[in-house]
């Protein structure tokens, strides 16, 4: 039913799966920017890290699931 929400407002799998993979630099510059601005050290860096890096798995699964809603519309 949230699949279908989504792709009725637009939302199709290239598209998450491109905000998968823009995420995954995401969590790469937020960990170095971590690492430099703030004085917490590489601790916070590396959480700041692993927390941006949980995104993809959902942007990709969202991805998946989207793919195959497409394939049953068109073979309807």
């Amino acid at each position: 039913m949230i699949i279908k929400f989504l792709y009725d407002k637009g939302l199709r799998s290239q598209h998450a799966n491109t905000v998968a993979c823009l995420t995954i630099g995401l969590s790469v510059a937020s960990w170095v920017a971590s690492k430099q601005v703030e004085p917490a050290g590489i601790d916070r860096a590396d959480r700041w890290g692993i927390f941006v890096a949980t995104w993809p798995a959902t942007w990709f699964g969202l991805g998946q699931a989207l793919a195959q809603y497409e394939r049953t519309v068109e073979a309807a």
